[in-house]
């Protein structure tokens, strides 16, 4: 009798558990936040509200973009890191992360990337754009690397932080035209665009399209696309190596990651929508008329591709001296 007793309540948990929801099912129960480390109207951010809108109306709930700006980045992704290991919390992140792992220390970062925050999905990339004042007296990329060379340490690039990509892709810049530019670090990528808008730096390297739209209206000029070949929005443009720097090449790329801890199911359920949200026909021709390409991978390969970035970078920290 005793054992039929323990048999029938070992049945009935089973059952129980069998018919218990698993971490993605009922996921997302109420309002998830996007923690944006950049500030507002840099490609992260827009990225981050299309795909919060995207998330929304295909769960139901808010996806709210918080932005949580400074050090490079480094203010905002600890924010996410600490954050509970739920699914409630994600960061729209970049290059800048895994280029900060070589260029700041874990004291300084507060962080490690590949321990502290799981890999979601990768969400798009594009190539970068070099402009200058319309004051600047060079017209193309040789006129202006002769213009720096003459006046060693005298002209200014912005950049939206120290450590992000335009930042990395100005120092990479400098060392292959060998010249002395001064890095300008601004809080974020609308104030740099201001900078050289306004005439504050000459010279500044920064996202198709977020730039375009100035290069359009002429308050910057275009000197070269850093992609290996042309800008589909920019195709009068030369790239860096047809303008004079052969090999030059940077970019930028968004993706997301959660706090480690965060239940499997509820990460491959974001990977499957952000990777249908990517692929959609509308998002693809917004994107690719802006210059950015959709990205998709399994977290397993964008936590292969992550790893490879933060190498990638960190040869390149040493080869520039950095480390």
């Amino acid at each position: 009798m005793a054992r039929q007793i323990m048999l029938a309540l070992g049945a009935g948990m089973l059952a129980i558990f069998s018919a218990s929801p698993s971490p993605a099912q009922d996921y997302p129960a109420h309002a998830v936040r996007i923690v944006v480390p950049f500030g507002a109207g840099g490609p992260a951010d827009v990225a981050a509200r299309l795909i919060g809108q995207a998330l929304q109306e295909r769960f139901g709930q808010p996806f709210v973009v918080e932005n949580r700006t400074g050090a490079g980045g480094v203010i905002g992704t600890v924010e996410a890191a600490k954050s509970p290991a739920d699914g409630y919390t994600l960061l729209m992140m970049s290059n800048t992360q895994t280029a900060n792992e070589s260029l700041l220390t874990p004291e300084q970062r507060k962080y490690d990337l590949m321990r502290d925050l799981a890999p979601i999905a990768p969400v798009n990339y594009s190539d970068l754009v070099i402009v200058v004042n319309p004051q600047v007296p060079a017209k193309t990329l040789q006129e202006f690397i002769a213009l720096a060379r003459t006046q060693p340490g005298k002209l200014n690039y912005a950049s939206s932080g120290q450590g992000t990509p335009y930042h990395m892709a100005g120092e990479l810049f400098k060392a292959m035209a060998g010249i002395d530019v001064v890095h300008v670090p601004y809080r974020n990528s609308g104030e740099a665009r201001s900078g050289v808008i306004g005439g504050q730096v000459q010279m500044m390297i920064d996202a198709v399209p977020a730039m375009a739209p100035n290069i359009g209206e002429n308050q910057v000029r275009a000197l070269a696309t850093t992609g290996q070949q042309r800008s589909a929005v920019l195709p009068d443009v030369p790239t860096a190596g047809e303008a004079g720097v052969p090999g030059y090449e940077a970019t930028i790329w968004l993706g997301l990651m959660a706090p480690t801890g965060t239940p499997r199911p509820v990460i491959e359920k974001l990977n499957a929508a952000v990777s249908a949200m990517v692929k959609r026909p509308d998002i693809v021709k917004l994107w690719t008329g802006q210059g950015a390409v959709p990205m998709s991978m399994s977290p397993e390969e964008f936590e292969k591709f992550l790893r490879g970035d933060i190498a990638k970078w960190a040869d390149m920290v040493k080869k520039l001296g950095k480390s």
